[in-house]
Formats: structure tokens, C-alpha cells, sequence
């Protein structure tokens, strides 16, 4: 269950990465609540507490799961946090192709 944990903590360490960047640029970004949903995007705001959420749960999961001597478990974070650089990638590239 411990690297399961940690596997999220990567998707979450990830997700946030691309929404605290925009934000801190000032740029707009996808949120899961812009209008239209899945396509919108959200202000510069938006994006850096979307992005402060993401490492807050990131850091949560780490703290509570990685501090107790999880042998490996950088393993499952950094496949956590690579699987979800890919699916990222994938979806804005196909976002940003249309």
C-alpha cells in the first residue's frame, strides 16, 4: 500500500509542476474546472493554487508514507511522477495540435 501511496505522490509532484510554472509566468493554463471543461483554461491564480494543491497532497503522501523507511520507494515515485509526465504530455500535445 506504501508504494501505491508513493506512486500518487509522483503524479501528484507532476501534475503540479506544469500549473505552478504557467501561473508563476502569468500565464493561463487547463484546470479541471475551466470552461469549456477539458479545454478552457484558467488564469494565472488558478493555475499556482491548482499547482500549490497538487504539492501539498505530493508532500502529505511523502511525509506520511516515505518517512517510515519505505524500502525502494523513490522507485515508485519516480515511476509515479514519470507515468504522469507522459500522460501529461500526450493530452496537452494533443490539446494544443487541435
Amino acid at each position: 500500500m506504501a508504494y501505491l501511496g508513493l506512486f500518487f505522490a509522483g503524479m501528484f509532484l507532476c501534475n503540479a509542476l506544469p500549473h505552478l510554472l504557467k501561473g508563476l509566468q502569468g500565464e493561463a493554463f487547463y484546470t479541471p474546472w475551466a470552461r469549456p471543461r477539458g479545454v478552457g483554461k484558467s488564469p494565472a491564480l488558478e493555475n499556482v493554487l491548482w499547482g500549490c494543491g497538487n504539492l501539498l497532497v505530493a508532500t502529505f503522501l511523502i511525509d506520511r508514507i516515505f518517512l517510515k523507511n519505505v524500502p525502494h520507494g523513490m522507485v515508485a515515485l519516480a515511476a509515479g511522477f514519470i507515468l504522469g509526465a507522459v500522460a501529461l504530455a500526450s493530452i496537452f500535445a494533443k490539446r494544443n495540435a487541435a
